[in-house]
């Protein structure tokens, strides 16, 4: 992926354009302060720098970094295996939400797996996180539920929705 501007939404609240570049392992720092930030540790979605470290370094693993006014705003991480892949992970500041940026992360996930073929795209996502409408607007729909997927700190928890999009003709 090559570094992209994406125009903002046009309303005039709107954030400055949304720079997306490509990410890799040399890029952890970021991901892990925006899931420190973005992640409620209530509901156990983030993952370990240990866990990001290690999935980095995958075959297949693409990571989408996204720059409003060249601070970190957001990223996303995808798994391509053959014609499928995984959203494993999106993130989007809190300062930063509700302004295009995870509406051009996923984007730019849909448009790059299109690119390399792949026929469909998955992810889950927690039982009442507001990113449902995100996915719902981008042509996701749900396919299944995971019980008690997610654990909080407190030890709570919580069930997974998966969600797919058919991406091929």
């Amino acid at each position: 992926m090559a570094t992209r501007a994406v125009p903002p939404p046009s309303d005039e609240d709107a954030a400055s354009a949304v720079v997306l570049r490509a990410g890799d392992a040399r890029d952890l720092a970021i991901v892990d302060a925006l899931m420190g930030d973005a992640f409620d540790p209530a509901y156990g979605e983030a993952w370990t720098r240990t866990q990001c470290l290690g999935v980095l370094a995958l075959p297949g693993i693409q990571l989408v970094l996204a720059f409003v006014d060249d601070r970190p705003a957001g990223f996303a991480m995808t798994r391509t295996v053959l014609d499928e892949a995984e959203l494993l992970l999106i993130a989007v500041a809190t300062d930063a939400r509700r302004r295009g940026i995870g509406t051009a992360l996923v984007g730019a996930v849909i448009a790059d797996c299109i690119a390399a073929n792949v026929a469909t795209l998955h992810l889950e996502v927690r039982a009442g996180n507001e990113a449902v409408e995100l996915y719902t607007a981008h042509g996701f729909a749900k396919v299944g539920e995971r019980r008690a997927y997610y654990r909080g700190r407190s030890g709570v928890a919580h069930d997974a929705h998966t969600y797919s999009r058919a991406l091929g003709s």
